[in-house]
């Protein structure tokens, strides 16, 4: 009895530290780039909040501004004086009764270009924070590619009926050149079960080979089911087919830039993908799906648990971008609207526009909730 609870503990702890670290990273630079430009244009900050909901513990910094941990950690905000709540609504009350040196402090009077770099800064400092990370990973441990040559071709598999053979090499797919293994897993995985066509060079021999990669069911690194795209091919592995390049500082940032733009471009087709029903919605996944992730990632190593959390920064960026009132993308979308309009929506469109994106945050909220239902049993009950 006692070891099973012991083991119990463990296993949950096991799972919410690296959950715990990821989400507080990647979230404290969020708020962090909305707070530094909101400094910067001179708006007074009243909160800066890791987490909602009761405060753990806190402090007040010499501007005024309350630094609080709260005890829910699936977010955080960053309140300004003028603010009604933690989503950035204008408070009317507050913006009417306003002395003059009040207004210098306002957000809401800054103007148009102020209060949409204050918004884009949280975006933007995921994505440097996943730049970053990539480049330091690439500097320090080098980049390591495999060859594009097909070792195996599996039985029965969609290469197979393409016509692949063992010891073509892949030079292109869809037109575009390809130099490692790593490029031709990455354009499968998200063909959305298009035909890809592949040039291969077969003994000298450039040919040209149409594929539909199949949607299959595979095991992840904890052992749990996922669908994904496969074409059916193995890898020629070892020292000769493996490539180590060390770049200098400047490469390494450009090669971050490059794997930040590849996430967010990777996840863009996916969403349209599923928007069309190329592929399965079952693999988005909310709070639960990322702690377990990182729990499985952070028991193989912790270098690439910072890996991962580059990875959820960009996504945390890249969702926060979305056109949908609550988020930052639905403010920037208000202030491209006030632009065109040379003047802001009514506090009635407003109020209708929040009311919209609080609908369509929570139904997205619950979808994810209920993907990750597989992975909650697993926790309550254990595997099988």
């Amino acid at each position: 009895m006692v070891a099973s609870l012991v083991a119990n503990i463990l296993g949950f702890l096991q799972v919410a530290v690296p959950f715990l670290f990821v989400l507080t990273v990647v979230v404290f630079i969020h708020e962090l780039g909305h707070f530094l430009v909101a400094r910067w244009c001179g708006v007074k900050v009243t909160t800066f909040s890791i987490g909602f909901g009761k405060e753990i513990f806190g402090f007040i910094d010499r501007h005024g501004t309350r630094w609080r941990m709260a005890w829910i950690p699936l977010g955080g905000y960053v309140k300004f004086m003028d603010d009604d709540n933690a989503a950035s609504k204008p408070s009317s009350d507050a913006l009417k009764t306003m002395t003059e040196k009040e207004r210098a402090g306002s957000f809401h009077h800054k103007p148009l270009w102020q209060r949409a770099a204050v918004v884009a800064a949280g975006p933007i400092a995921n994505f440097l924070l996943a730049i970053l990370i990539f480049s330091i990973w690439f500097l320090v441990l080098g980049v390591r590619t495999l060859e594009p040559k097909v070792d195996q071709v599996l039985a029965g598999s969609a290469a197979e009926t393409a016509g692949f053979a063992s010891g073509d090499l892949i030079v292109a797919i869809d037109g575009e050149a390809i130099q490692s293994f790593e490029q031709v897993k990455q354009r499968v995985l998200t063909s959305g079960g298009r035909d890809m066509k592949f040039e291969v060079d077969r003994s000298q021999q450039r040919l040209s080979l149409t594929v539909v990669p199949e949607l299959k069911v595979q095991k992840d690194i904890g052992g749990d089911e996922i669908k994904t795209y496969l074409i059916g091919i193995r890898p020629v592995v070892g020292a000769a087919a493996t490539r180590v390049h060390k770049p200098g500082v400047f490469e390494s940032v450009g090669l971050g830039c490059e794997r930040t733009w590849m996430i967010v471009t990777t996840t863009l087709t996916y969403l349209s993908d599923v928007i069309i029903g190329r592929q399965p919605a079952d693999q988005l996944g909310g709070p639960a799906r990322i702690a377990d992730l990182a729990g499985k990632v952070a028991k193989q190593s912790s270098i690439d648990l910072i890996f991962l959390t580059a990875f959820i920064s960009v996504s945390v960026g890249l969702i926060n971008l979305f056109p949908i009132p609550l988020l930052d993308g639905g403010h920037l979308m208000f202030y491209a609207i006030e632009a065109l309009r040379r003047r802001p929506l009514s506090e009635r469109s407003q109020e209708i526009g929040f009311r919209i994106g609080m609908a369509v945050v929570l139904s997205l909220m619950i979808f994810a909730t209920f993907n990750d239902l597989p992975i909650i049993k697993r926790w309550i009950v254990g595997p099988g």
